[in-house]
């Protein structure tokens, strides 16, 4: 696998969740103004729209933390090759590919499948250090790194 690949995979999928969650925002906001434009009083309006807002909160928090994440990928270099592992690496084991950088957990598209995950997950502190036909156990499962790159 081609890590520029993996790498430009993982800005698209965050980038769909982002247009994901604005849209869902959006929604939000349009319902909870046409709920306003209503003439109708009582603790059940109110409710409605204190509801309605902390769902906007819960969004507005959600996409900010997916273009902290959208960030952190878009510093890293893929065309960096690295022979330990380290953030930034793309790493076969027989366990499937691993793209050490953020932590969005497994990404699927029509041809490939990965685990982006972060040097600060469990796995990831595991391989951060190891190369190429070296092996961790992890949950009990061992797993052979088979090429880093």
């Amino acid at each position: 696998m081609n890590k520029t690949i993996i790498h430009k995979e993982a800005l698209t999928f965050i980038q769909y969740k982002i247009e994901q969650l604005n849209h869902i925002l959006q929604e939000t906001l349009s319902a909870t103004a046409s709920e306003d434009s209503k003439s109708s009083a009582g603790d059940k309006h109110e409710t409605a729209v204190s509801m309605a807002q902390l769902e906007q909160e819960k969004l507005t928090t959600q996409i900010n933390e997916y273009i902290k994440l959208k960030a952190e990928l878009k510093s890293l270099n893929p065309e960096h090759i690295h022979h330990t592992i380290q953030k930034g690496s793309l790493i076969e084991t027989n366990n499937g590919w691993f793209y050490l950088s953020i932590g969005l957990g497994q990404v699927k598209t029509n041809d490939i499948s990965f685990f982006c995950i972060s040097q600060e997950a469990p796995l990831g502190k595991l391989l951060i250090g190891k190369s190429a036909n070296e092996t961790i156990e992890f949950n009990g499962r061992i797993t052979h790194i088979i090429n880093v790159c």
